[in-house]
């Protein structure tokens, strides 16, 4: 049985928990030489250690442009170009209507909205013809709203 991701070279940002581990571990179970972010280095060792051989840590938050950098220059001189990106890295921290303050938007904004283009901007020197992007963007399901304020 041929791998679907034999030879292809993979970026999971996020990819040192969660969803993103589980993509990473996908992905490299089915060929793929895979790259994996996040910002806790303790974390991305375990998850390398998850996910296997094929697989490199690169720590860096998605939000800062140079770390993003950092992490295609990695890519770049180990593995030349990307098949694959999976666009997973974000953060969700609930707060009501009322409660939210400019330090919380501006995380959120700028890891979720900001990181995701310029992950992408970034990435398009090294994705190869006919390479995928895939972006999620749901961090956690719930229901918008579910508290009024008193």
């Amino acid at each position: 049985m041929t791998s679907k991701l034999s030879g292809k070279v993979a970026l999971v940002t996020g990819g040192s928990a969660g969803i993103g581990l589980g993509i990473a571990k996908r992905f490299a179970e089915e060929g793929a030489r895979v790259f994996i972010t996040g910002r806790r280095q303790s974390e991305l060792e375990k998850a390398v250690t998850a996910i296997g051989g094929k697989a490199t840590a690169v720590q860096g938050d998605t939000s800062d442009l140079a770390d993003l950098d950092h992490i295609y220059a990695t890519i770049k001189d180990k593995a030349g170009h990307l098949d694959v990106l999976a666009v997973n890295a974000g953060v969700y921290e609930f707060a009501t209507l009322g409660e939210i303050t400019e330090e919380h938007f501006d995380k959120t904004f700028n890891t979720n909205v900001r990181g995701l283009l310029f992950t992408v901007q970034k990435a398009l020197p090294l994705l190869a013809k006919g390479s995928s992007v895939i972006y999620l963007l749901c961090k956690r399901r719930s229901r918008c709203w579910s508290r009024a304020p008193r």
